[in-house]
């Protein structure tokens, strides 16, 4: 049987509280000799220290796409610089297998005194590359960071998206077996955003394990295959990344997910999505048609549906539900079809995820469907609100 490529065993870390940054040596000495002289007490020490994670535990396999989410101060960053080793876990164990790119915060691994060329080299030295094979994947690194201008110039006078596109190249394009992302890139602008993102998915391809921290629900969604969720330094659930965003969705809107479980008998096979017109294209004062089709063994009584698009961000900037219309239809064994009809989308230009989803609520319990996720690009107007909504402007000349 193959190993997994991260293997995180009952891991939790602590750490003092008030610290923060680096400690000077004559500190550490300070602290080391106050621990050996100074009597113990585990409640007082209970009292200084912070727990930012708790016996976490799971496995990647190799190939895998890992996305990791949680609210802010859920120990994300933290567990990723105990994968990247930067620190230690309090407690537990944590194995990797293979070479390790990481992009977790700005600056990580660089030398600000350094050019960019000789960090490059630096950053696959550290990585355990030969200098020949890092002088093969330079100017490729260089192109996609789009730094070759300053690559002879100290970091240290490079801007805070130079630094982040010149990481993330190096992590990605030095053929790591595993590659670890923090939220960092959303330092870096949508299109570099979307290209660190397609990267990201040519990586995962070639058989390379990625595990990616983000806020951004669509990115995540469309890059990782599973999910976990961390919430106050615990791992809340893991699961297909689907589901894992569900349950962090029902998190920040105080929903009770455990009320709600995965319908037996029911799949959905098919999600289709088009632009209800002749334009190839979906526009933002033009129309959609999304259909859903699935297959249950089962009799579905009095069942209701969702319809979503939602950004980037996982906001619901379109949220239509039969039950608001009174329409609870019923289904008998078979297959069946659901279409939705936009006249006009409404969305200002950009990406957004569209899916439905199927309740069935019985005996006190209710039951969920999920159909796939499509990816929806609209062309229209960058500026504005979240949805492009017409108005009329008129304007006259008050006297007196």
């Amino acid at each position: 049987m193959e190993m997994p490529a991260i293997s995180v065993e009952n891991v939790s870390k602590r750490f003092r509280k008030g610290q923060a940054g680096y400690r000077t040596l004559r500190e550490d000495i300070y602290n080391l000799t106050g621990r050996l002289t100074r009597p113990r007490s585990s409640e007082g020490a209970d009292k200084n220290y912070t727990w930012a994670l708790k016996d976490v535990s799971f496995q990647v396999e190799p190939g895998e796409k890992l996305g990791i989410i949680g609210p802010n101060g859920s120990g994300k960053t933290t567990l990723l610089r105990l994968l990247a080793g930067i620190t230690r876990p309090t407690k537990g164990k944590i194995s990797l297998k293979g070479r390790l790119g990481v992009l977790i915060e700005l600056m990580a691994g660089f030398h600000p005194e350094l050019t960019g060329r000789e960090n490059v080299y630096l950053n696959g030295a550290i990585m355990g590359m030969a200098r020949a094979e890092i002088r093969r994947k330079f100017d490729e690194i260089v192109d996609f960071a789009g730094v070759g201008e300053w690559i002879e110039t100290p970091i240290k006078r490079y801007s805070t998206g130079m630094q982040v596109r010149l990481g993330f190249a190096v992590a990605a394009h030095l053929e790591p077996d595993i590659l670890l992302v923090d939220e960092v890139l959303a330092v870096g602008d949508t299109a570099f955003q979307n290209k660190c993102l397609g990267k990201m998915g040519d990586v995962a391809r070639e058989g390379r394990t990625v595990v990616f921290v983000s806020h951004n629900m669509a990115a995540v969604r469309s890059l990782c295959n599973r999910g976990i969720v961390l919430n106050q330094g615990s791992a809340e659930f893991a699961g297909p990344m689907g589901e894992a965003i569900y349950y962090y969705q029902g998190l920040m809107r105080g929903r009770d997910i455990q009320a709600v479980k995965r319908m037996q008998g029911l799949q959905v096979v098919g999600l289709r999505v088009s632009p209800g017109s002749s334009r190839p294209r979906f526009t933002s004062d033009g129309p959609l048609v999304a259909e859903m089709d699935f297959f249950t063994d089962h009799p579905l009584p009095a069942c209701y549906l969702n319809f979503v698009i939602e950004d980037g961000d996982g906001r619901f900037l379109v949220h239509s539900r039969t039950d608001l219309f009174d329409l609870w239809p019923s289904f008998g064994p078979g297959l069946h079809r659901v279409r939705v009809d936009v006249p006009r989308l409404g969305l200002r230009g950009g990406v957004y995820t569209l899916w439905f989803r199927l309740y069935v609520a019985a005996g006190g319990v209710t039951e969920m469907a999920d159909s796939d996720r499509a990816m929806l690009e609209v062309d229209g107007p960058q500026v504005g609100g979240l949805v492009d909504v017409p108005c009329s402007w008129s304007w006259t000349e008050v006297k007196g």
